[in-house]
């Protein structure tokens, strides 16, 4: 839902856009929320290896930028993973699967940060249930070899705009095989396309989903720094707007203004743009296929990044509400027809880069550090 300079100029016009940010001066050199990045920095540089594991965990994907993970240190070598069920996403994710997929991407990460210091993590999930901790952690030295995908952690993101108009050769797809299902076929990525837009069409016209992503607005630099989380909408251009009071939640909450509907056609556009798909699938839907999704997202993330691909999530026609239940029913017809689960459903393609999203410093998120 991030603004692009077109969306934002069809909110409030040219001519207002241009004064309110040429009289920025020195303000639009300084907007880079640095304090909501620095985590990025911090990865790896802990003592305890749970920690410095724990630091790089941290920057996995996950729904809406939530963060929804909690850790506790536990004696000298185990650790304690929960799910902050304050982060959940009622409207859009109301049985916590997507959530639940970002923990798996967290836990994932964690064992390969883990790896790179020789530690191998032994994993009991949900061992008191699904009212406890996700996850007890048990980590091992001596035991474990490094991931060759961990050199790509602090280049993966999760991309954020259309895709350049170019195909996606065999060669690229070959890796990614053992994650998802990967469509580059284009009949089956039309079909795809069109599941997806439909899907987030119906998404954006539902007031409490639409109102759920505006409550996690974080508008310019000082909001980031504030609160690293949610969906960051930074940058000098709407620093100087929001400063002067020209972009508003009030306004974005307006699904039919120029820059809500601005926002709505970027990701059409990136819908339509994208030349590949993935779509990953598990025999059931209990709570570890949703961990095991999240595992396999966050590899899928790290080896496209390694091909020079760009992934980026499009879950509308995966979520469990009224809305978009006709999608829902779709897709799981075409790639679930045996009653499997539709688990992560993303765009493929290549790209420009985007920027790190903020985060929240490790020790805000222990439990007992």
């Amino acid at each position: 839902m991030a603004l692009t300079r077109r969306k934002t100029l069809g909110l409030i016009g040219g001519g207002t856009i241009l004064a309110a940010t040429a009289t920025a001066g020195t303000f639009l050199a300084t907007r880079t929320p640095h304090k909501a990045l620095a985590p990025w920095d911090m990865a790896g540089t802990y003592v305890d290896a749970r920690m410095n594991a724990l630091s790089f965990a941290l920057l996995a994907p996950n729904p809406h930028n939530r963060q929804p993970w909690l850790a506790e240190l536990r004696g000298q070598n185990t650790v304690q993973i929960y799910r902050d069920k304050a982060r959940d996403l009622p409207v859009t994710d109301p049985y916590g699967r997507q959530l639940t997929i970002g923990m798996g991407c967290f836990l994932e990460l964690m064992d390969m940060a883990a790896a790179q210091m020789n530690i191998a993590v032994e994993t009991v999930l949900f061992p008191q249930g699904e009212d406890g901790p996700v996850a007890e952690c048990i980590f091992k030295p001596n035991a474990s070899q490094p991931d060759p995908l961990f050199a790509y952690v602090m280049e993966r993101r999760s991309h954020k705009e259309a895709f350049e108009d170019r195909k996606i050769p065999n060669t690229a797809v070959q890796p990614l095989k053992p994650y998802a299902h990967i469509a580059t076929d284009l009949a089956e990525v039309e079909t795809l396309k069109r599941i997806a837009q439909t899907a987030w069409l119906a998404e954006a016209a539902t007031p409490d989903a639409w109102q759920e992503s505006v409550d996690l607005l974080r508008i310019g630099k000082a909001e980031i720094n504030a609160q690293p989380d949610g969906i960051d909408i930074g940058g000098p251009m709407m620093d100087s707007l929001a400063a002067v009071g020209l972009f508003t939640r009030e306004a974005a909450a307006d699904v039919n203004n120029a820059g809500s509907q601005g926002a709505i056609q970027d990701t059409v556009d990136a819908i339509t743009s994208a030349h590949g798909f993935v779509v990953q699938i598990s025999a059931q839907n209990t709570r570890e296929d949703q961990i095991a999704a999240g595992r396999d997202w966050l590899r899928l993330n790290l080896a496209t990044t390694a091909a020079g691909l760009k992934l980026r999530p499009v879950s509308q026609a995966l979520q469990e509400y009224e809305a978009v239940s006709d999608p829902y029913t779709e897709i799981h017809k075409l790639y679930a027809p045996g009653g499997e689960t539709v688990q992560m459903l993303g765009l493929l393609g290549y790209g420009t880069d985007v920027p790190r999203t903020p985060r929240w410093p490790l020790e805000t998120k222990m439990l007992n550090a």
